[in-house]
């Protein structure tokens, strides 16, 4: 299950970084960065990947935020513990111990 959130969260996060990079570099040359004042004194390449990690990132945050957001009240409370394993009044608030 984490596997299969992690994907719902990176996949969409990379696809995204992936247009708004083409979408940014129609409109920006890199070469013309500037950085406190003075010129980025980067080759193309880097710029592209740094910025596309960067991209990465804020797109995962908000994939993230999303999925948090989406999950139900059931999946937040529910005890981490198996069934048979489950101290008194586990899943009910913050009286369940590993929390």
């Amino acid at each position: 299950m984490l596997s299969q959130r992690l994907m719902w969260i990176v996949w969409p996060a990379f696809l995204a970084a992936a247009v708004l990079e083409m979408l940014l570099f129609a409109l920006v040359d890199p070469t013309d960065l500037h950085w406190g004042g003075a010129p980025l004194n980067w080759s193309r390449e880097a710029v592209y990947t740094v910025t596309f990690f960067v991209l990465w990132g804020f797109t995962t945050v908000s994939s993230s935020l999303t999925t948090l957001l989406s999950m139900s009240p059931f999946e937040v409370n529910r005890c981490p513990f198996p069934q048979d394993e489950r101290p008194a009044g586990c899943g009910r608030g913050t009286d369940c111990p590993g929390r």
